[in-house]
């Protein structure tokens, strides 16, 4: 078929793009001739308050990409849709209610004869706002079928449009480890386990004050830190205000990501719990290249969110060779099991949360949950994904 995937990528960054940028090499993988209309101005800049672009991409970039989109410019929004004419698919990525207005010009440009699908990472978002189910519901009432990635979105789609909803686990589109690893190197979790140093004693021990000073990994030396680490855009809803409270004595964290406001609130709690040579921020961007040294040195990814839908995250970590620690919100409990990669623990509560942080760190336990850490394999979800969005 002629597809036409609407929807940001490279030099636009982020999980969105990095989707977006994966359909369109999984799509074109299975024979179909493939177009991704991105954009070269999404948001203005107050809807979107972290860096929106990259100078360079994370993962291999398409090569059939249009630019033309500008939130600024409604007539290039119909003149698009005019051009979409002779596809036989076109694919909307939703990533936020902000981008319906320019998708309806689309469709107005369309006129229609193309089937459609909205395929949404949220129907609606985390922090919401009044005028986002009256925005997501006029473009879902347009759209021929609907994709979500969890049943608790469904619902929420089919209380917003007759259109037919399906459902569809999210993909991994992860970077790829091959740059990362030595020739004849294996990918699982246990090799790094064996590559580790070994970890030192539980929380409890080192209170004791049996362990000499060395480099604590924020510039100083002092005592050997467990570590944990924090990772992505720093949002409210993802809970790192809880982590930070819940964090067990003897305990080091590194949060590593852009915050969309709240870095200054951040850094007063850090201070507030006299935390503040136990917490490494490191605000920002964080480049592919990047990511690899961030996991290098710690035991657990910890994903402490308050609410979630569908989430790279616990495949990310696994991906790193390290076990996750996640709340039971949106599919992040589907991604773990409990007790054999990682721990699952009740959401919005700091106490629950610092008990599974203190049971992480019982002797031995680091240890065990890491050698049960596998890489994810992506082709069984790409298949059946793949399959929900061009089926008729």
């Amino acid at each position: 078929m002629r597809i036409v995937v609407v929807g940001p990528t490279y030099p636009y960054k982020g999980g969105g793009a990095a989707h977006t940028t994966e359909l369109a090499h999984r799509l074109r993988a299975a024979g179909h001739d493939v177009v991704i209309e991105s954009w070269r101005a999404q948001y203005p800049s107050f809807l979107y308050p972290g860096q929106q672009t990259v100078d360079t991409p994370d993962g291999e970039p398409f090569p059939h990409v249009r630019r033309d989109l500008d939130w600024r410019r409604p007539d290039g929004w119909v003149r698009c849709g005019r051009r979409l004419r002779n596809a036989d698919l076109v694919i909307f990525a939703v990533l936020s209610p902000v981008q319906v207005p320019p998708y309806l010009g689309i469709l107005y440009g369309l006129r229609r004869r193309t089937k459609v699908v909205a395929l949404c990472h949220n129907v609606l978002p985390h922090e919401s706002k009044p005028y986002d189910a009256p925005l997501m519901k006029a473009l879902l009432r347009r759209a021929d079928v609907v994709l979500v990635h969890s049943e608790r979105q469904a619902v929420l789609a089919r209380e917003l449009t007759p259109a037919p909803v399906r459902i569809a686990e999210m993909a991994p589109h992860l970077p790829p480890r091959s740059a990362e690893r030595g020739p004849g190197e294996p990918e699982s979790g246990e090799r790094r386990s064996e590559e580790r140093e070994p970890l030192g004693p539980g929380p409890g021990e080192r209170r004791a004050g049996e362990l000499e000073p060395k480099e604590d990994g924020f510039g100083g030396r002092g005592p050997v830190h467990d570590r944990l680490l924090f990772f992505g855009l720093v949002r409210p809803y993802k809970g790192l205000d809880l982590l930070i409270r819940a964090l067990p004595e003897g305990v080091a964290l590194r949060v590593a990501g852009e915050f969309w406001g709240g870095l200054d609130e951040t850094k007063a709690l850090i201070a507030e719990l006299g935390l503040t040579d136990r917490v490494e921020l490191r605000p920002g961007y964080v480049a592919a290249a990047d990511v690899p040294g961030l996991f290098a040195d710690v035991d657990a990814l910890v994903l402490p969110y308050r609410s979630g839908t569908a989430s790279q995250q616990v495949w990310f970590g696994h991906e790193h060779g390290v076990p996750v620690i996640a709340t039971r919100v949106g599919t992040l409990g589907d991604h773990v099991t409990d007790g054999v990669d990682g721990l699952l623990v009740e959401p919005g509560s700091v106490e629950a949360l610092r008990a599974a942080l203190d049971g992480f760190y019982r002797p031995g336990e680091p240890e065990r949950l890491r050698a049960g850490v596998k890489a994810v394999d992506p082709e069984p979800y790409w298949a059946s994904y793949i399959e929900a969005l061009v089926s008729p």
